[in-house]
């Protein structure tokens, strides 16, 4: 891996030569590994989604972005809309680090509506002369025109007493007529913490501390990234990456996580009560999710399709990582069920269907081919011990999916899915289900996987980076048979 210098992280994109990074923005566009429906960087690293909302009858999405390689490094915001999120239209740079306050990065926050106007609230980043971090929470307005004017200065000058200055990512919301803001911070003993801000007397030029969030964690990780808080059916839900979680068993397997705690929150005490942590997503490359409400009253969840410190293929190729598919949330038997957005299915095209038995002789469907599909596989009727699945297989290359009938487990063996990021060793992720496996819908992009077990009840995120020639899919049990329904789509977005 090229080794950056501080420097070559932190130079400004309007400082670089127009040459420079049009034969960059060439060179990823010759990636055999760039997706086809999925929101992902023009050049460089993308990273967490932000900013997302429906606003006057159009969706706004942006993420965080260092253009310059796959790298992190002096951050923007690159902001796309849709009509649908289905296709969406780049628009640029949104939000730039220009100020004195982001003068080392326009961090996380979010979008919102406040008097008929589209605002965002976001950390600024900025480094002193001792390379110091001074942390603050900016707020910038978008103009009729599209243009983005920022407040002379920060919001929320600084972290309370107490904490240290990761106090990032800002998520603002509405209850009751007062407008909150949620955001992730570190105590002074590096314990992960949620404090919650409220606009003074509801004027966004002052936000005052309320204080910290009581959970029951007391120490669950040394900081707590990219806070969501919700209420869906009558239920008090918070999302948050925490850091530093060791590994239990089947559970917090990735370098870092992502999940969630539903119960009742209390404004006034500020106390949480509520269930137990748990991942929103049982892959390999899934983190800083964040929602919105959708044009239809739905609560909609978009998450960043990689993870920080990991070294991906396509890092040399000076571009690195994607967006989710959208996913609508619902609680369902007190957990979070994500199913993929129903608007997606624009995008099928040529639909296979077949219907039979699958044995322990693995069986190749034809002419079940391709790089980019959803697959919708049906169990409808089960006496295998083990059922196995293989997409995008090649002489060389398969990405298996197991499912064990006894144990109601899932994994996902990315051992054979071509190129690996050069740094990680566990190649194999599983999750048990509430309920035996009746149906997987699968979306299949150039270089990802998305799983949805069970109309939403588990979802496996991951990055896969096989041959081009690696089209195949096949299927086989370990011992009885498996009575199956294939109903596959072909998926064109823009390419």
């Amino acid at each position: 891996m090229t080794e950056w210098s501080r420097e070559e992280r932190y130079r400004r994109l309007e400082d670089v030569d127009q040459s420079q990074l049009e034969t960059l923005k060439q060179q990823v566009e010759t990636s055999m590994y760039r997706q086809t429906f999925h929101i992902q960087p023009e050049t460089g690293l993308l990273n967490d989604p932000n900013g997302l909302i429906y606003f006057k009858g159009k969706y706004y999405v942006s993420h965080q972005w260092f253009p310059l390689g796959a790298v992190h490094g002096l951050k923007y915001w690159f902001n796309y809309t849709s009509k649908d999120l289905v296709t969406f239209e780049p628009h640029g740079v949104i939000l730039k680090p220009d100020t004195l306050y982001d003068s080392h990065g326009v961090y996380s926050g979010s979008a919102f509506e406040w008097e008929g106007q589209l605002y965002y609230m976001y950390t600024g980043n900025h480094r002193d002369e001792s390379w110091n971090r001074v942390a603050s929470q900016m707020l910038a307005k978008v103009e009729e025109d599209g243009t983005v004017k920022k407040l002379d200065k920060p919001v929320i000058a600084h972290q309370p007493k107490g904490y240290t200055s990761h106090f990032r990512d800002p998520k603002v919301f509405q209850k009751d007529g007062q407008y909150y803001a949620i955001i992730g911070a570190q105590n002074n003993e590096e314990l992960g913490r949620l404090l919650l801000y409220k606009a003074e007397n509801n004027q966004l030029e002052e936000w005052a501390l309320v204080g910290e969030l009581k959970t029951e964690l007391e120490a669950f990780g040394f900081m707590w990234e990219c806070p969501d808080y919700f209420e869906l059916d009558n239920k008090d839900v918070i999302l948050f990456s925490p850091q530093g979680i060791e590994a239990q068993g089947d559970q917090f397997r990735n370098i870092y996580q992502s999940g969630y705690l539903i119960g009742n929150l209390d404004l006034e005490t500020l106390q949480f009560n509520h269930g137990e942590f748990i991942e929103l997503d049982n892959g390999f490359d899934f983190y800083a999710p964040q929602t919105f409400i959708d044009e239809h009253g739905k609560r909609i969840l978009i998450g960043w399709m990689g993870l920080p410190e990991i070294n991906y293929p396509t890092d040399s190729e000076g571009w690195a990582h994607c967006l989710t598919i959208p996913r609508e949330l619902t609680i369902e038997e007190g957990k979070l069920h994500q199913r993929p957005l129903k608007a997606l299915e624009k995008l099928r095209q040529n639909k296979e269907t077949a219907l039979g038995y699958a044995n322990k002789f693995p069986t190749t469907l034809r002419p079940y081919e391709g790089k980019q599909y959803e697959l919708i596989i049906d169990i409808l009727d089960n006496e295998a011990s083990e059922l196995y699945f293989e997409l995008r297989t090649s002489k060389l290359n398969s990405t298996l999916i197991t499912y064990n009938s006894k144990q109601q487990t899932i994994t996902l063996d990315r051992s054979e899915s071509g190129l690996l990021p050069d740094n990680v060793e566990d190649l194999t992720r599983n999750t048990t289900l509430d309920t035996p496996l009746k149906q997987l819908q699968i979306f299949v992009d150039t270089s990802s996987i998305e799983i949805f077990c069970n109309d939403g009840e588990r979802v496996l995120t991951s990055r896969i980076f096989p041959d081009d020639i690696s089209t195949g899919i096949k299927t086989s049990t370990e011992s009885g048979q498996v009575y199956l329904q294939f109903t596959k789509y072909e998926l064109k977005g823009e390419d």
